[in-house]
């Protein structure tokens, strides 16, 4: 890694190596501005008086980590990743929402309804994945502010979710879902051998199962139910289904196996992308886009 240098008006000088850093710390020409990421300040030195070479940030946007990376003249001088709050923030807010919900069956003052708040904007995403956006873009200003960057890469990938659980699927298919030709019950009763999924039984009336409990944040998606019996569901109630099932590990993974695989990260990056792009544009740097890779234009 290399140490930031800022001049005496705090503008970003090319970085140097720690040697040279600990020397001009040591000989009281330089001092600590910041601790990370680590940045001196130089009391002799001007910009003006100094050649700055060009240096280029590079971005690798994901669903729970962001990778940062500036480059001079191909050599990286300094990287780091950033990790995102999104799923805690998704989770804070499910939380918060359950807790409004249960206000209405208490006896509190009423609260007159509020409408300034409710519209959103046409690019309106959630919280959870604008926490990412905001994130990245703190980053990118706050690494101008100590190097002089004068360009932006940014990796640009789209992930097709239908494409990663079915690699077959093409043409109309795409259009017609996984239940296309089913409706939901006949879905499950297919995908669970008609059986209730804890106890194997199947002369009995077979109700529909939250694995991960409704109350606790679960879903209505397809991936979200299963098939049980009226005695194993009562049975179950809101635990969560590794509770319930904690003396039959067997068992347990075999349900969740069986369940689909979540696709929230890639989801994440999907929607955050063209956002992103359009935050790092506001900067006003030249920003590149590679698709699967840096591609340099």
């Amino acid at each position: 890694m290399f140490v930031f240098v800022l001049d005496t008006n705090r503008k970003p000088l090319d970085s140097c190596g720690c040697a040279r850093a600990r020397k001009l710390l040591k000989s009281g020409r330089a001092s600590v501005f910041r601790r990370y990421p680590f940045t001196i300040i130089v009391h002799d030195l001007e910009v003006k008086n100094c050649v700055t070479h060009e240096h280029r940030l590079k971005i690798d946007p994901g669903a729970k980590t962001t990778g940062l990376a500036i480059l001079q003249d191909n050599l990286v001088i300094w990287g780091a990743e950033l990790t995102h709050r999104g799923f805690k923030i998704k989770k804070l807010l499910s939380n918060r929402g359950a807790i409004r919900r249960n206000r209405r069956n208490r006896k509190t003052r009423y609260r007159k309804p509020r409408f300034r708040n409710r519209k959103r904007s046409e690019s309106w995403l959630p919280p959870s994945l604008m926490s990412r956006v905001f994130n990245t873009e703190t980053w990118v200003q706050r690494l101008i502010k100590y190097c002089p960057i004068t360009a932006i890469s940014q990796e640009l990938v789209r992930f097709d979710t239908q494409l990663m659980q079915n690699s077959e699927i093409s043409g109309v298919e795409y259009q017609q879902g996984e239940l296309a030709g089913y409706e939901l019950r006949e879905y499950l009763l297919e995908k669970w051998n008609r059986k209730c999924v804890y106890c194997r039984a199947t002369d009995t009336a077979l109700e529909v199962e939250h694995i991960h409990p409704k109350s606790k944040g679960g879903s209505n998606r397809v991936s979200n139910l299963t098939l049980a019996c009226n005695s194993c569901n009562q049975a179950k109630g809101n635990q969560d289904i590794k509770d319930f099932l904690s003396g039959q590990p067997d068992l347990l993974k075999r349900i969740l196996n069986q369940v689909k695989k979540p696709l929230a990260d890639t989801a994440a990056v999907n929607a955050t992308q063209w956002k992103l792009k359009e935050v790092l544009e506001a900067t006003g740097l030249s920003i590149e886009v590679g698709s699967g890779g840096y591609q340099q234009y």
